[in-house]
């Protein structure tokens, strides 16, 4: 068995660093205790053992297939793979009682889909989406339809998915075409095509409930004129029986990584027979999809950390198991080679792995923490928690996936010529990834949000929220001798944002929008150095707090002892780039912002 994630990690970052018992004090998660959340996260290992990893590999080697008669071939284990975390909860577990969940916090039910994703991540996506299209339904849609769909989804015989994306508009949804004709107050005719539309069809479920943008005739241009329908591919009637709903596969995109994860090119209504049911208002349903895209953001975000984790994983043992060359400084030609492990620039990259894989996942799982508490609370309290959950989310999607991309290679570089082979799995694990930084809106997409929008919500106050977050965790850090000079690096860093907010915000107040944001995905890579430094002296902190403890074994001690040194590590030798892309936002000159295209040439 692959080694792809570390359960005493988890458990350190559920029960200390983010903590899960605080969510039982709300009436929402008081049928809960720590002994149960746990159990829950070792049955999930357990189905991820079990059921994922075993496949993890084949899935590669034998991707999913287009047929050419409207079927995409799946690997067979699929079908029982998605029945089995159905029948365990890890579809419905997050759902209310009402709507036949179990009220999970999302802080379990992500921890157990970081195990997911880290034992196969193509298999994961399945789920996500499931999950996520019942919630937009159960959120927006009658009873009728909630009725209709949700319990089917989250039996696993329904796959459920999100379908925007178009050929001809790309990301650029306010250009989205497909079109819906009035047929009675909530049925409408549906007539276009979609692409990249994931899990869009596949051999492990009976029936597909996509959930599509379209444009009712006479709406208005842009994204203002944009409803959400469920469009199943085959439509139910009120006996149960299933009849061709006229949306044809007509395709499944070959692609460099997720192998095993169907992504598809669906036809709606080449017979004009496509029946398409309102959810919601008319031209709200950009606003109702967001829902369901945001939170697909962080479970993106989540699943970069999670490959980056299993690919840290491997490469880790590797370097205890290989043998090559000797320490420097040795003169013996015939000293016995020493494991990689021992010379420095494995340590150098094994830590640079650490950092971004433990560093991400303790993010991922802080907005989760967020998201329970924002649903559980009221009032300001309330307010607070979604306006930092919002500013974040873009920087815990992004950089997971731009960083754990990074990481990824580090593996490969870890094994050396090894690491390039299929022999290994590192090498998978870096072409799964790579996907993480286009789902969901792509980097620049996540960087305009973040800087265009985030940084100026309510008037910039969740920004200010994200900063007070910072010094809650510097003041226990200065306390210390051991973290106190990461403490005033990451105090620091908060200048520096602001200094290079107040450089920009004249570009802003001058209207000049195109020059305010040429160099967007610059500010939000120098945001996720801050936020990961945040996260890895809140590692440290509670480490230090942890070793005071008496009757520790050697291993916890080890344990905790290794968080303080990584969390050095990573100020000393990922924090600095921060500097280097201040350098860039403050920097006059405009050469992204151009004109003359000839300079191309």
């Amino acid at each position: 068995m692959l080694p792809y994630t570390s359960m005493e990690l988890l458990k350190f970052l559920l029960f200390h660093v983010h903590p899960l018992e605080k969510l039982f004090s709300y009436e929402r998660f008081a049928h809960l205790n720590k002994e149960q959340a746990w159990m829950m996260i070792e049955s999930a290992k357990l189905l991820a053992d079990q059921e994922m990893a075993p496949y993890f590999k084949a899935m590669d080697e034998k991707p999913a297939y287009y047929d050419g008669n409207g079927k995409v071939i799946t690997h067979p284990a699929l079908k029982k793979i998605i029945t089995a975390a159905a029948e365990q909860g890890w579809i419905a577990g997050s759902a209310i009682f009402e709507h036949g969940g179990m009220q999970l916090p999302e802080l379990i039910f992500g921890t157990a889909h970081h195990i997911f994703q880290a034992a196969n991540n193509g298999v994961q996506g399945y789920l996500g989406l499931s999950v996520g299209a019942a919630a937009l339904i159960t959120s927006f849609g009658t009873i009728e339809q909630l009725t209709q769909y949700v319990p089917k989804i989250y039996s696993g015989e329904w796959q459920g998915t999100m379908a925007l994306t178009e050929p001809q508009a790309g990301s650029s949804l306010s250009d989205i075409t497909t079109s819906a004709q009035k047929k009675s107050e909530s049925e409408y005719l549906i007539k276009g095509q979609k692409v990249f539309i994931s899990a869009g069809q596949h051999e492990a479920c009976e029936n597909f409930v996509h959930l599509t943008l379209a444009r009712i005739e006479g709406a208005p241009a842009g994204i203002k004129g944009i409803s959400l329908f469920i469009i199943p591919k085959f439509r139910p009637d009120p006996e149960g029986n299933l009849t061709y709903n006229d949306v044809y596969c007509a395709g499944d995109f070959q692609k460099m990584g997720q192998r095993g994860y169907a992504t598809t090119q669906l036809s709606f209504g080449d017979n004009d027979n496509c029946i398409g049911y309102l959810v919601g208002e008319p031209n709200k349903g950009l606003h109702y999809m967001f829902q369901m895209m945001n939170g697909a953001r962080i479970s993106v975000g989540l699943s970069a950390a999670s490959v980056a984790m299993a690919a840290y994983q491997y490469a880790l043992q590797y370097a205890n198991e290989r043998s090559q060359g000797r320490k420097a400084g040795e003169k013996n030609p015939e000293a016995a080679p020493v494991k990689i492990i021992h010379h420095a620039d494995i340590q150098r990259m094994l830590l640079t792995q650490k950092a971004i894989a433990e560093g991400s996942l303790s993010l991922g799982l802080e907005c989760n923490l967020l998201y329970d508490l924002w649903h559980a609370s009221k009032g300001e309290e309330k307010k607070s928690y979604q306006l930092l959950l919002e500013i974040l989310t873009p920087i815990a999607k992004t950089y997971p996936s731009e960083q754990g991309s990074r990481s990824a290679a580090l593996a490969i570089q870890t094994l050396g010529g090894y690491g390039f082979t299929t022999d290994f799995p590192v090498q998978q694990h870096y072409r799964d990834l790579k996907i993480m930084s286009l789902y969901e809106g792509t980097t620049g997409i996540q960087s305009i949000d973040l800087l265009g929008r985030k940084v100026n919500l309510e008037n910039g106050q969740a920004l200010e929220l994200l900063i007070a977050e910072f010094r809650k965790e510097i003041a226990i850090a200065q306390i210390s001798e051991e973290l106190s000079a990461e403490a005033e690096l990451l105090d620091q860093e908060v200048a520096r944002i602001r200094w290079v907010l107040n450089k920009l915000k004249r570009f802003a107040t001058d209207g000049d929008t195109a020059r305010y944001l040429s160099d967007a995905s610059v500010f939000l890579e120098m945001m996720g150095y801050a936020v990961i430094g945040w996260q890895w002296l809140k590692m440290a902190s509670k480490s230090l707090e942890m070793l005071s403890s008496e009757n520790l074994s050697a291993e916890q001690k080890a344990f905790y002892e290794g968080k303080i040194h990584v969390c050095r590590f990573y100020f000393k030798y990922e924090m600095p780039h921060s500097a280097a892309c201040a350098a860039i936002l403050t920097n006059e000159s405009a050469l992204t912002s151009i004109q003359n295209f000839n300079l191309f040439n």
